[in-house]
């Protein structure tokens, strides 16, 4: 019996030692390879560029940082966003976006659903059972992580899910007197395979707070093709009901990694305006991530946005000059009211700066001559405004 419960005992400490392996060694290993910032001096950022970047109200409209396990109420020495360093960077305002399912390699020109990562990275991060086989308990999961920062931290960070929530929260950052106030979070999707095939599952989904839904991410799913899928087929019938609903409830469309297709049949389908909440832009730098230039003046011409990402297969060149170019040359193309941020950070990608950097990409907008009307829409406004004329009232 004594052997017996030192057996019992041995087994034990193997578990927790391989428990707290996972946590403290693991699972920082995994998001370090994933999510990295190249090593670089820090940038100069001179007092008439700090002092503007400082007036703005700064808005970014996609990172995925709740699909990891670092806690983003305490700032990070890895990944890219954490509520410190949005407040180091002035964010007022950032949309995390939740993933659910994503293939091996998560190749831009071909993919199957046929392996998915998250399962690996949900049991290595030790998320609930619920979620190793379930897509929608996956997003409510990254859903409550968020809103569990919020009740932790509520002086600062909040999560708003209505444009009346979000005026609210807006008025309040104007009353800190320049100091950093809280940071407005929102709860966005990447992927509606999350449904499992079920249009009440958007009920689900609103309910645990996400009030901004892309129908694809990298593999075609019941509501049509992806971008990187094998069919590229539009919206199938399943999908135009999705997108009917989404509109009934005033959820914004993201038609990022949508196939053309299936963009073209919600700009024709939907009553409301859409966003491409990360991409570059096609005729900047050709890559099989970005749709076409013509697509992108189509979504403009609804009233949409156009977020311009951070990382290599969105811009090329990563650096903070070439990323203004690609803002520069989808202004020329859309008009300055209809370019906004889409950084992209902490989607298993790589870049050179972090959200704490962020007055960098001030810097080199006033470089290149940008209005400061045009920077204060680009940096933010023009994402501030389109969520107060589209969320729920």
């Amino acid at each position: 019996m004594k052997l017996l419960k030192w057996g019992f005992s041995i087994l034990a400490g193997m578990a927790i030692l391989v428990y707290a392996a996972l946590v403290f060694i693991g699972q920082p290993k995994i998001e370090q390879s994933m999510n990295r910032v190249v090593a670089h001096d820090p940038f100069q950022v001179g007092r008439a560029a700090r002092d503007l970047h400082n007036r703005l109200v700064i808005a970014d409209l996609h990172c995925d940082s709740t699909l990891w396990a670092r806690d983003l109420a305490r700032k990070s020495t890895y990944g890219h966003v954490d509520i410190p360093r949005l407040q180091a960077g002035n964010v007022a305002l950032q949309m995390f976006t939740a993933v659910t399912k994503s293939p091996r390699g998560q190749n831009y020109e071909e993919n199957t659903d046929s392996f998915d990562n998250i399962t690996i990275l949900s049991l290595a991060q030790l998320w609930p059972p619920s979620t190793w086989n379930s897509l929608t308990a996956r997003a409510v999961y990254q859903a409550e992580k968020l809103h569990g920062v919020a009740a932790r931290v509520p002086e600062q960070f909040r999560v708003v899910t209505t444009a009346g929530e979000l005026a609210r929260a807006l008025a309040e950052r104007n009353k800190t007197q320049g100091k950093a106030g809280p940071v407005i979070g929102l709860l966005g999707i990447e992927g509606l395979h999350s449904l499992e095939g079920e249009i009440g599952n958007i009920a689900t989904l609103y309910d645990a707070g996400y009030r901004m839904m892309g129908l694809h991410h990298f593999f075609d799913n019941k509501t049509g093709g992806s971008l990187h899928g094998i069919s590229r087929a539009g919206l199938t019938e399943f999908g135009k009901s999705v997108v009917r609903e989404l509109d009934r409830r005033s959820v914004i469309i993201d038609l990022a990694h949508s196939s053309p297709k299936v963009v073209e049949d919600i700009l024709e389908l939907s009553t409301r305006p859409q966003v491409v909440s990360h991409t570059g832009v096609s005729g900047h730098y050709k890559s099989p991530r970005n749709i076409s230039d013509d697509l992108m003046q189509r979504i403009a011409e609804k009233g949409g946005l156009i977020g311009i990402g951070y990382w290599k297969g969105a811009v090329g060149d990563i650096s903070p000059e070439n990323i203004v170019r690609s803002i520069a040359y989808a202004v020329d193309l859309v008009g300055e009211d209809h370019v906004c941020l889409g950084s992209d950070f902490d989607g298993s990608t790589t870049v050179a700066f972090d959200t704490s950097e962020l007055a960098v990409i001030t810097r080199e907008m006033m470089r290149r001559g940008f209005s400061e009307e045009r920077i204060e829409k680009i940096m933010g406004k023009n994402t501030v405004d389109f969520l107060l004329a589209n969320l729920p009232g």
